[in-house]
């Protein structure tokens, strides 16, 4: 689920909704903006303001106040601190497992922050496809690889897949980065496909 995926453009009122002309953002109720409860209508406000748009994910989201906090805390903190991963590598895993999972919004949306972020504006396509035909750096096919294998099966994983991420160079830190990033995007990945939560239009050519 996409966050702040660009600089501002100008400041403008945040919008009661995003433009979305073929489709609802979700199947799910999205309040008017001024019935949002105050600290969440600021966080719409300081991300439409530096974003130039709202991420229909904030909105899809609202009706759920104490599930809309705890969401983007736990994402803040896994996705947007400075330490460990490069926040490039976390949206490789990202694209690479909503691609798994199948899930359209986090596809388009944090495809667009891998662009910008990696300053690549080939590299989300790649990984969206198969990763396993990317030409990636042996950290990031390793890094990848142990991200597919929490996507699609967590069980399996075992002591050689430690002993492959400390070998290109991962800590422990970012070892459980990878995995949890991969984790609370499964979580992600489902709920916007239970909702059918569409991309902004404006997600599709950021960063081309």
């Amino acid at each position: 689920m996409a966050h702040n995926p660009g600089k501002n453009h100008g400041k403008k009122p945040a919008k009661e909704t995003a433009q979305q002309p073929s489709a609802p953002i979700s199947r799910f109720p999205i309040p008017p903006l001024k019935d949002m409860e105050p600290d969440i209508r600021q966080r719409i406000e300081t991300v439409q303001a530096k974003s130039g748009f709202v991420p229909n994910i904030f909105l899809a989201l609202a009706h759920r106040p104490e599930e809309f906090r705890a969401f983007f805390a736990f994402h803040d903190a896994l996705v947007d601190k400075d330490e460990g991963l490069s926040k490039a590598e976390r949206e490789m895993i990202i694209v690479m497992t909503s691609a798994l999972n199948q899930c359209l919004y986090c596809v388009v949306a944090h495809g667009a922050i891998l662009r910008i972020r990696a300053k690549d504006p080939l590299l989300a396509d790649k990984l969206a496809t198969n990763y396993l035909k990317a030409d990636l750096e042996p950290r990031q096919r390793v890094m990848l690889d142990y991200a597919s294998k929490v996507c699609m099966a967590a069980d399996s994983i075992d002591d050689e897949d430690f002993e492959a991420l400390e070998e290109v160079g991962f800590d422990q830190d970012e070892i459980w980065d990878i995995g949890a990033i991969a984790a609370l995007f499964a979580l992600s990945n489902r709920l916007a496909n239970v909702a059918s939560i569409q991309p902004n239009t404006e997600f599709y050519t950021l960063g081309r």
